[in-house]
């Protein structure tokens, strides 16, 4: 609900928010609210009235239709009473029916559509293509979006001339390979990718939100929180600067005691995806200026935005705080698009010009709230999913110019008599086929 990357301790008497994950063991939960009044619940009732206020685009062809049959007859009846000759108002019938007007957008927003899904983008309708075209801004989601999602050791620090980082990451990562904990299982997991294999250890015991004990190689190994080496009158004077260095740069500390000395620690992070900076640089480079919206605290945030560029970050945001910064940009000069994976985006993601969700690791109730899904949570697509919204768009206007141009130059030659009700045809049908083979030409897009 809060969008933080390290999933959080809890104890007896904290509060729980409906729509949080419990990641390990069990516990008996007092509810304080009937369903209707929770907070995830509040969050989709909002989701809802922002769609449902969220007013739909009137392409250019709606505004048209209405008058076409109208104007087609009017054409037709000036034309007989003018010339008297009833061959020539049939003919300009036959050339006035609009098909490549109609075919004009559908056919573009289809290719556009069907390009954008063979590299994993699904769009879902052609009023939201319509929105994507027009965005000038975009909010990203930190967790799970801009990085992984999940915890990973970034840093291994030695405080005793005895133990070698390798040495404290090897002690560590055997105490925590029986452990539950997601902190706990991302170190066994750096350990086992440097080569490292499970063994024996005694006395395996947990102190539940403080951290556990073992003994390993004969050694009494102690792994946990600050506070937990505090309870255990254990100092970690000594690593207090690196600590707080790793801390502004939004890792979680880990400290490692072995025979009651505390003898480094392990930092661990969410990180930033191998292609965000790319992917911002690309995004400034088309005039789309980036945003970072999460509800993780500063330092994690601030950690993640100057590792791919972001200026504009905003951090310990609760969802509605989300939607309402989305709101004070939504349908002004600079259309807002968010992007996010979590429950705690969906509001973001509805009161937007356009919400982008991530499929693969994504919430349903946030690849419900948005109008299109990276289905490979393949952020590096995104610059090409809004250079190709646009030449969909201008596909779609030279479209509509072309079909007017060819359907008008047919009327007069009709009513001129230049045109007879077959060759008028043959006229009408090469406009219908110019807009489909136009509008086709799209689908040979590539993202390079």
């Amino acid at each position: 609900m809060t969008g933080e990357s390290i999933p959080v301790d809890k104890k007896a008497g904290d509060t729980v928010s409906s729509g949080t994950m419990n990641q390990f063991g069990a516990f008996t939960m007092i509810a304080d609210s009937v369903s209707s009044d929770s907070s995830l619940q509040r969050m989709i009732k909002l989701a809802k009235e922002a769609e449902e206020n969220k007013a739909p685009i009137v392409t250019a062809a709606d505004k048209w239709a209405t008058w076409l049959v109208v104007i087609a007859l009017s054409c037709a009846v000036i034309t007989w009473i003018v010339t008297g000759e009833f061959m020539r108002a049939v003919t300009v019938l036959v050339v006035f029916c609009p098909c490549a007007f109609i075919l004009a957008t559908p056919t573009a927003v289809l290719a556009g559509i069907g390009n954008a899904a063979k590299y994993g983008i699904v769009v879902r309708s052609g009023d939201a293509l319509e929105r994507l075209s027009k965005i000038k801004r975009i909010a990203f989601d930190k967790t799970g979006t801009l990085t992984y999602g999940k915890p990973r050791v970034s840093k291994v620090v030695s405080a005793d001339v005895k133990y070698s980082e390798d040495e404290i990451l090897k002690y560590t990562a055997l105490a925590e390979q029986q452990s539950e904990h997601p902190l706990g299982k991302a170190i066994w997991n750096a350990y086992v990718e440097k080569g490292g294999k499970y063994e024996t250890v005694k006395g395996f015991k947990v102190m539940a939100g403080q951290g556990i004990s073992a003994e390993i190689d004969g050694k009494k190994v102690m792994v946990g929180k600050k506070d937990f080496m505090t309870s255990q009158n254990l100092s970690v004077e000594n690593l207090k600067d690196i600590s707080k260095k790793e801390m502004d740069e939004g890792a979680t500390i880990v400290y490692v005691s072995l025979d009651d000395k505390v003898a480094g620690i392990v930092a661990l992070k969410d990180t930033i995806r191998e292609d965000a900076e790319k992917t911002i640089s690309r995004l400034k480079a088309v005039g789309i200026t980036p945003i970072l919206l999460t509800g993780d605290n500063e330092y994690a945030a601030g950690s993640i935005s100057a590792s791919a560029g972001i200026k504009d970050v905003r951090a310990n945001l609760l969802p509605e705080e989300k939607m309402n910064i989305i709101k004070g940009y939504a349908g002004g000069k600079e259309p807002i698009c968010m992007i996010g994976d979590g429950v705690n985006d969906a509001l973001a993601l509805t009161t937007a010009d356009a919400g982008i969700a991530m499929g693969g690791i994504g919430s349903d109730i946030a690849i419900e709230s948005a109008d299109a899904v990276l289905v490979s949570d393949d952020i590096k697509r995104l610059p090409y999913l809004f250079d190709l919204m646009q030449k969909v768009m201008k596909r779609i206007k030279v479209n509509i110019a072309a079909s007017l141009i060819i359907n008008i130059s047919a009327v007069i030659l009709s009513a001129m008599g230049v045109l007879t009700p077959i060759t008028g045809a043959l006229w009408h049908n090469f406009g219908s086929v110019f807009v489909v083979v136009n509008a086709a030409l799209l689908l040979r897009g590539k993202d390079k």
